[in-house]
């Protein structure tokens, strides 16, 4: 509408709606994650009271006893670890939806060196309390165990088939095991769990003389198998069903780099967004046991999704002959990195290699003021450039600014490139935006080190570690 002085006045009121629907939201989340940590805390404070009411301090009276009782601590919070470890990565929705795929990796590793950590310090204390309550040496007593003891031996190939997966997820050794060496390695972790049940409940001393505390760790074992079964095997056997989704088409999008639309039906009740990804299973011989993850490169229609790959690996060199028709079965939508992270009207998106992807799908669907779109999009040479058409087209029908940053940091001409400087000559009011980041590992931190250089604050930023499947 124009006024009688001449100035144009701008209707706000989507984004005032988009607020209103972000507070929702987050006062949502908020609620979730309360209740989620209730249940946790609980649980761990139920695990100790049973401990102390067992008499993990009131029948400690010598050092013999005190080793033992620290290792019967110490193997009960790891197996309650363990079960949470399984959990992270159950990809249960209210989880997923509040922490974001790659936090809870994060606290996944994490959680994982803790409870390795403490199954090996249970291991060694029950031995040095039972060696110097009998007197005898700690490598004796140990094979004593082993021998004598039932559930022993399974307890101790269940330890080490957890070590196994930890030292599988040091990155060092990550980036030499072939995805599906990896992947196999993982699905022993499942077996390590059931063979600490084989053990502790059948010798745990808490166990064999309380049967209401061998019926509540029955019960955890229970609730964890049925989630795991729930979310790991029926939904997704219900989503395959329910969607049929089928490889469309597969179009090059530059070199080593393929695009597959994906139609079925009911796409309308997906609840996707842009930004977020799925793990994607291609029903054909070699490829239906392997799930990857691939953001969507293109905003939802409710008709079709869009995935694009860049060629990686043994897997990815391999998906452009993927035949049309192939059934596909899909996981998610995962991932936090949509516009229900943004609190300000300015955005602007930062991209970098095929971390592209989720960040063409945001610039096609984040909402924003006028003006207040700006996408950066870093590549090392000019013929890297992904959707560069599609990309220029959106500019023009948003209005949205659109920079290409082309050149290698590791030479005098390119070593200024994204910098605090660069990105402030390029988005000015870049510290009043919400920034939304993807792309390689090495580009993230430096990304992230000059947006703070430029004085974006940490709450501003909202990053998606774009892990590359082979």
């Amino acid at each position: 509408m124009e006024p009688s002085g001449g100035a144009t006045v701008l209707d706000s009121s989507p984004l005032v709606a988009l607020s209103s629907r972000l507070s929702r939201a987050r006062r949502s989340r908020r609620v979730i994650a309360t209740c989620l940590w209730f249940v946790v805390v609980v649980n761990a404070v139920v695990i100790v009271w049973l401990w102390l009411h067992g008499g993990g301090v009131s029948r400690v009276h010598s050092s013999a006893d005190v080793f033992t009782s620290l290792g019967r601590i110490t193997g009960l919070v790891a197996v309650y670890l363990a079960l949470i470890q399984v959990l992270l990565l159950a990809r249960l929705p209210p989880v997923e939806r509040l922490v974001g795929f790659d936090r809870l990796t994060v606290w996944h590793r994490r959680n994982g060196k803790v409870c390795i950590s403490l199954v090996v310090a249970h291991t060694v204390l029950i031995t040095v309390g039972y060696a110097s309550s009998e007197q005898i040496s700690v490598p004796r007593e140990f094979s004593r165990l082993l021998s004598s003891y039932p559930g022993m031996v399974t307890a101790t190939v269940g330890t080490v088939l957890m070590v196994g997966v930890v030292i599988s997820s040091l990155v060092i050794v990550r980036r030499r095991l072939p995805y599906e060496g990896w992947y196999f390695v993982h699905l022993s972790i499942y077996a390590g769990i059931a063979l600490s049940y084989l053990h502790q409940l059948p010798t745990g001393n808490e166990f064999t003389t309380h049967a209401s505390q061998a019926d509540y760790w029955i019960a955890l074992y229970v609730v964890t198998l049925a989630l795991l079964v729930c979310f790991r095997l029926a939904v997704p056997a219900w989503g395959a069903f329910h969607y049929r989704l089928r490889v469309s088409g597969i179009t090059q999008e530059a070199p080593g780099v393929v695009s597959l639309h994906i139609t079925g039906q009911h796409l309308d009740r997906l609840d996707a967004h842009a930004g977020q990804f799925m793990l994607w299973r291609f029903l054909t011989r070699g490829r239906w046991w392997q799930a990857h993850p691939f953001s969507l490169s293109a905003s939802p229609d409710g008709q079709s999704l869009r995935l694009t790959i860049k060629n990686v690996g043994n897997f990815t060199s391999r998906i452009a002959d993927v035949a049309l028709g192939t059934a596909v079965l899909a996981e998610g939508p995962f991932g936090t990195f949509t516009h229900l992270q943004r609190t300000r009207p300015r955005v602007a998106l930062i991209a970098g290699g095929i971390g592209i992807t989720p960040i063409r799908a945001l610039f096609e669907e984040l909402p924003a003021a006028p003006g207040g779109l700006a996408l950066i999009y870093r590549v090392i040479r000019e013929e890297d450039l992904v959707f560069r058409t599609e990309l220029e087209e959106i500019a023009r029908e948003r209005g949205a600014e659109l920079f290409f940053v082309v050149g290698d940091h590791r030479t005098i001409a390119g070593r200024d490139l994204l910098s605090p400087t660069h990105l402030l000559q390029l988005i000015p009011d870049i510290v009043e935006r919400e920034v939304y980041l993807c792309g390689p590992h090495t580009m993230m931190i430096r990304t992230e080190g000059s947006l703070h250089g430029a004085g974006v604050p940490a709450r501003q930023i909202h990053s998606e570690r774009f892990a590359l499947a082979a």
